[in-house]
């Protein structure tokens, strides 16, 4: 199934989960639905909302279907170096996986994670937003 099919179908790490529950009448996750009550009482769009979850789409694929709740911030943070610096996304297209990435484990998850805070320490302490990083090429 192409990511197009998946998003259509709303398949977050094999559970069914549809764009809103007035969708066709499919069921919905009680996690996909806490993150679209959470967009929807964060006032965003629809269209925001739709790529916010192709933004946890694309990662749980990313990470072979492992369920979204269960992914590291280690796996996030790869993830998003993998889209900046082998994928190579438009800057537009970065920001807004980036975003629905951290308004999904921040906002929907409770993840109070490093890597979605102004402050950093260590080894990231520049934003992946900045300059490529020099061990991104290390193993996953």
């Amino acid at each position: 199934m192409d990511l197009a099919a998946v998003v259509a179908a709303g398949q977050i790490g094999g559970h069914a989960m549809s764009v809103s529950e007035r969708d066709g009448g499919r069921q919905m996750s009680p996690l996909r639905r806490r993150m679209t009550r959470d967009m929807e009482l964060a006032g965003l769009t629809s269209g925001t909302r739709k790529e916010y979850v192709r933004a946890v789409v694309r990662i749980v694929r990313h990470c072979g279907g492992k369920r979204p709740e269960l992914i590291t911030e280690e796996e996030v943070y790869r993830y998003i170096l993998w889209l900046r610096d082998e994928r190579g996304v438009a800057k537009g297209t970065f920001q807004v996986q980036v975003y629905g990435l951290k308004f999904f484990f921040y906002r929907t998850l409770d993840r109070n994670w490093a890597l979605f805070s102004k402050k950093r320490s260590g080894s990231r302490s520049r934003s992946v937003f900045a300059g490529r990083c020099p061990g991104r090429n290390a193993a996953a």
